[in-house]
């Protein structure tokens, strides 16, 4: 199945989609100013030890200091006795400069997520400067290929080599030269964030990972792509430059759109943004789905809606999570749903529908690059799964909370506004004797008083002996009111 990937490039962002016989299937967004951090190299500065959490807070320059756990330090694992690792008391102190890299960006509340195991990605190898062992991709399954592309890298080290590498695929069908093309950038790289450390004090950025837009070429091309489209005549430039130094290959398809269509127009990509920031998602069969995200986990409900086929209701249900199985990987990819997921199928009596359904949903998953396992369904007929979360989710990106619900996805009625007003200026009539009290509070409420609740505002102003009067706020929203004495 051929799959194109389209880049939309304006200054103040970059924006990436993969489409798949039609169908988006995955949409990554990178800004100028929040570039994520995944991959980056500081110079960090210990901040604080904390020996009971086994963890330390690390200052990389950031608003918010970044998490480093014992078991992401590499010196203790390398010390290992008996799998106890070094306690971390015993190798960091506070104000220590430390080389760290991130591993996760900060999500919500919580910072980076640091390790002190340096890894930098090239086009065929990851370079790992601190480990002399060469492991290679487990998606690389011909043993004897595995064992050959080995000897091949190790042939390539200079005999002073202290480091390793991990051989990615991309590495299976790569000539000498490009493998050393690969080697000699990767300790090029290597080499001069190290003489960085000797020069400048920390917090420092020692290094960041390439453009999303480079990284697409790196990381997400491959034999079923067909074009990388790039509406940005400048950048195409710079691509092809990238491409011609580190990815020759993809060169031929790679393409400026000069389209007067705007490209994510053309290919129905700003609409698929849009749905993909909605809760349901609508089946071809009329079936639909409800994906709510969560702080701790995000849940996905699967619905026969108007579905209505097949010899018997077993059948519809059985036929409706099957497309549910397809439609939820893609949501998985298109929304960059991470952590843990609940999936709530309809409920299915039959074992083989069962065990049909969870195939289906592992052959959809199979696709996706982010590291993912899948439980069976469990005694309540759900199915958990767990989905690597690097990186922001792409309604974290594009949204924030609603500052009228503060995310609660609901408001109070107009008439439990008016209540609780009520209640407020009792207590408030009870501590003070002002001349008048004025309700300040949004249009809806206001009008709530001035008509179905008139007669209790006249009784309580007649209980307290104060006059109330009724002001529009137009910038309150419904659950917003103030109550001034006058």
């Amino acid at each position: 199945m051929s799959e194109d990937i389209l880049v939309n490039i304006t200054p103040q962002e970059t924006r990436v989609a993969l489409v798949l016989q039609g169908a988006v299937q995955e949409l990554h967004i990178e800004r100028t100013l929040s570039r994520g951090m995944a991959g980056n190299i500081y110079l960090g500065k210990v901040v604080r030890v904390l020996p009971g959490m086994q963890s330390a807070f690390i200052d990389i320059g950031l608003d918010r200091a970044a998490f480093l756990h014992v078991a992401d330090i590499w010196e203790a694992r390398s010390r290992e006795n008996g799998g106890a690792p070094t306690p971390i008391e015993k190798l960091l102190y506070d104000g220590q400069s430390l080389m760290v890299q991130v591993v996760k960006d900060p999500i919500g509340t919580k910072g980076a997520r640091l390790s002190t195991q340096i890894s930098i990605a090239g086009r065929m190898l990851v370079y790992l400067p601190q480990d002399p062992h060469i492991g290679i991709s487990q998606r690389i399954e011909n043993e004897a290929g595995r064992e050959q592309l080995k000897q091949r890298v190790q042939r390539l080290l200079p005999p002073e080599e202290k480091g390793g590498f991990i051989i990615r695929t991309m590495a299976e069908d790569a000539s000498e030269a490009d493998l050393q093309m690969d080697i000699d950038y990767l300790r090029k790289t290597w080499s001069n964030l190290s003489q960085l450390t000797k020069t400048k004090p920390a917090p420092l950025l020692l290094y960041q990972d390439l453009s999303l837009a480079q990284r697409v070429l790196r990381d997400f091309v491959n034999d079923d792509t067909s074009s990388i489209q790039v509406d940005s005549r400048e950048n195409f430039v710079m691509l092809q430059q990238f491409a011609t130094t580190y990815t020759p290959s993809v060169l031929p398809r790679l393409m400026h759109y000069t389209g007067e269509r705007p490209l994510f127009e053309l290919y129905a990509v700003e609409e698929e943004i849009q749905r993909a920031l909605g809760r349901r998602v609508d089946l071809k069969s009329g079936g639909y789905l409800i994906v709510d995200q969560t702080e701790a986990m995000t849940t996905i409900d699967v619905n026969t809606g108007s579905y209505v086929s097949g010899r018997n209701f077993d059948d519809t249900i059985f036929k409706t999570n099957l497309e549910a199985a397809h439609a939820i990987a893609r949501q998985l990819r298109l929304r960059n749903l991470g952590g843990i997921i609940i999936l709530d199928f309809i409920d299915m009596e039959n074992a083989e529908h069962k065990t049909a359904v969870l195939a289906e949903l592992n052959k959809a998953l199979a696709r996706d690059r982010t590291k993912i396992s899948v439980s069976n369904f469990s005694a309540l007929g759900l199915v958990e799964m767990t989905r690597k979360r690097t990186r922001e989710s792409l309604a974290h990106i594009l949204c924030e909370t609603c500052p009228a619900c503060a995310g609660k996805g609901q408001v109070k009625t107009a008439r439990t506004i008016c209540y609780e007003i009520l209640r407020e200026l009792l207590r408030e009539a009870r501590q003070f004797n002002p001349r008048e009290f004025r309700i300040l509070a949004s249009q809806v409420v206001v009008d709530m008083f001035l008509e179905e609740e008139s007669q209790h505002l006249a009784m309580l102003g007649d209980f307290i002996g104060k006059p109330i009067s009724l002001q529009v706020e137009s910038q309150f929203h419904q659950e917003q009111y103030d109550i001034i004495l006058m």
